[in-house]
């Protein structure tokens, strides 16, 4: 039976290939540049997009060429700089328990390098030379900028719906992996019906990716290096609590929804808000919005027909949805 280790053992010459490349194009002459990128990238996450890269290829008949390795890298790297953004704006003092850049120099510098790692990347793939893949890159940037807007925006105005839920992770998060596989099309001159069907199952993987995580907000854990109910903090809405929210016959919903609708709230203000979501089933429906998309993602990789082994992608999105940090 595949599992995720058995992919990561598969695939692990080529994510040598791309780390190695990735911390070759962020070498710098300036020796606290290449004291905080060290630091940084002595820490790798789980390094999904770039196996959603070369996963997408291999299923497609393409070899990992010196293009696919810098087009995985260039992704990575823009993924990178948005997560070093994404600490400042949010404040954060660490990430999956490592401190990070803005803790341990400040916010100066952490704006500076991931400026450096968005430089790096757009560097990166224009020696692919490759239209499509500079392209791809260019979108993702805005798209990536886009959805933290709505975010701020919908947070701002307490717009509180799914559809605009949907909006917002399908630009901040699923973007990235519908820009891998369009990496991994790419190497393999894909047709535009292979590519929409990879960019339509990508959608989902990635929306599947956001809503785990924001299941996660509502349960302690230390591992995710965030506090639970930091969202609320941060005055962002997501899936369970606005199924909650529409149960607007709860007799708890307007008292709620006040809450929601007034800006700060108190630690135990956060707690009731998490409580009353975890009562009345909010985690329950945003666990069955995952089985549900994920069902819609494997139909759609069938469309490939019989002959495509979709088997690793699969167990790729089965993990996203599984995991436990």
């Amino acid at each position: 039976m595949t599992d995720i280790q058995t992919i990561r053992r598969s695939l692990a010459p080529d994510l040598e290939s791309i780390n190695a490349l990735i911390a070759e194009s962020l070498s710098s002459t300036n020796p606290l540049i290449n004291e905080v990128i060290g630091r940084y990238l002595g820490h790798k996450g789980k390094q999904l997009r770039p196996m959603m890269v070369i996963l997408t290829a291999r299923l497609l008949n393409a070899t990992a060429t010196q293009r696919l390795i810098a087009s995985a890298a260039s992704i990575e790297m823009l993924h990178n700089a948005s997560l070093i953004h994404d600490d400042v704006i949010d404040q954060s003092s660490t990430r999956h328990g490592v401190p990070t850049i803005n803790t341990i120099w400040d916010n100066h510098i952490a704006v500076l390098v991931g400026d450096y790692f968005v430089s790096a990347a757009l560097q990166l793939v224009i020696s692919t030379g490759d239209l499509r893949a500079i392209g791809t890159i260019a979108s993702l940037g805005r798209l990536l900028s886009t959805g933290e807007m709505d975010q701020i925006h919908n947070a701002t105005n307490h717009s509180l719906s799914e559809a605009s839920y949907f909006e917002i992770i399908t630009h901040k998060t699923a973007s990235l992996f519908v820009a891998c596989v369009e990496m991994g099309a790419y190497a393999s001159d894909a047709d535009e019906r292979t590519l929409d069907i990879m960019r339509r199952f990508a959608r989902l993987f990635g929306q599947c990716f956001q809503i785990k995580d924001d299941i996660f907000d509502y349960f302690h854990s230390d591992s995710l290096g965030k506090p639970t109910g930091n969202d609320l903090r941060e005055g962002k809405v997501t899936l369970p609590l606005l199924y909650a929210l529409s149960l607007t016959d709860h007799p708890e919903h307007d008292k709620i929804n006040g809450l929601l609708t007034r800006g700060s709230l108190s630690d135990e203000e956060i707690a009731g808000i998490i409580d009353f979501t975890i009562r009345v089933g909010g985690i329950e429906y945003a666990e069955a919005t995952l089985r549900r998309l994920r069902n819609q993602a494997a139909d759609i990789l069938a469309e490939l027909g019989p002959d495509a082994d979709t088997t690793w992608l699969l167990t790729l999105l089965d993990y996203i949805i599984s995991r436990d940090k």
